[in-house]
């Protein structure tokens, strides 16, 4: 699809190289049509469906999107279940396009909480889309960063109280390696939506030196356009990661 934007994130060729997204605004735009919250979470699949096409023009090799927190547990039963059913449905209908676009999916998180039939869906659509190449997919689901950073304190703790590693061992590289996250590299942009400026838990350790980008779009609304205007602004940052810019 021809785009003004794509042709100009394409002339530049300084595409980020992983792409992550908070996706908020599901419930915001649902409420604000008078509709169930629920609903909003289902029109946000097009928008998950729109934004993977998107990056894959762009040729963005690596996409986070930050499905379902930790924190989300903490919503009423009925939504929660609503929004596990909703990831099986995705995980139905999309997985054959998904491989049809060489779109490798991984789902990482703290995945002992969910349910059996969604634990199901996701290694469907995890086996059924690996081998990709055009583009890597994480879907975190029941993540949160701070409960990824003492998931990996205690698994180095357990090491070191082993004898497999002593505490002068554990440097960046083996804190990363007990992450949820382990082997997916630190994004080079944060694209969050509906307007909202917090990060809300979100890969904490990994965002220490990403680029934010803001967007007032509700998730529902996003559209590749949006995406563009993401990279198109990244494109004009210049990274420095704490050191002095270049004369």
């Amino acid at each position: 699809m021809s785009s003004d934007r794509l042709d100009r994130i394409r002339l530049s060729g300084d595409v980020p190289s992983h792409v992550a997204i908070i996706m908020d605004g599901n419930g915001r735009w649902a409420s604000e049509r008078g509709l169930p919250r629920h609903l909003g979470h289902r029109e946000g699949m097009k928008a998950v469906r729109e934004v993977i096409q998107a990056a894959v023009d762009a040729g963005v090799p690596n996409l986070t999107l930050f499905a379902f927190s930790t924190q989300n547990w903490m919503r009423p039963a009925a939504e929660v279940s609503a929004l596990m059913s909703l990831l099986q449905l995705y995980a139905r209908k999309e997985r054959a396009e998904l491989r049809k676009q060489g779109v490798e999916v991984k789902v990482l998180g703290d995945l002992s909480r969910i349910d059996e039939a969604t634990r199901r869906a996701v290694d469907d659509i995890v086996e059924g889309t690996r081998g990709g190449t055009a583009l890597n997919l994480n879907l975190l689901i029941s993540y949160g960063g701070r409960e990824e950073i003492l998931h990996a304190a205690r698994v180095l703790a357990e090491r070191v109280r082993r004898g497999e590693l002593s505490a002068e061992e554990i440097d960046e590289a083996a804190f990363e390696d007990a992450f949820f996250t382990r082997g997916v590299p630190s994004p080079d942009l944060l694209i969050r939506t509906s307007g909202e400026r917090r990060l809300s838990n979100f890969m904490l350790w990994q965002l220490a030196y990403t680029e934010l980008h803001v967007s007032p779009v509700l998730w529902p609304d996003f559209d590749r356009e949006d995406l563009f205007e993401a990279l198109l602004d990244y494109q004009g940052r210049e990274r420095r990661f704490g050191r002095v810019a270049s004369p």
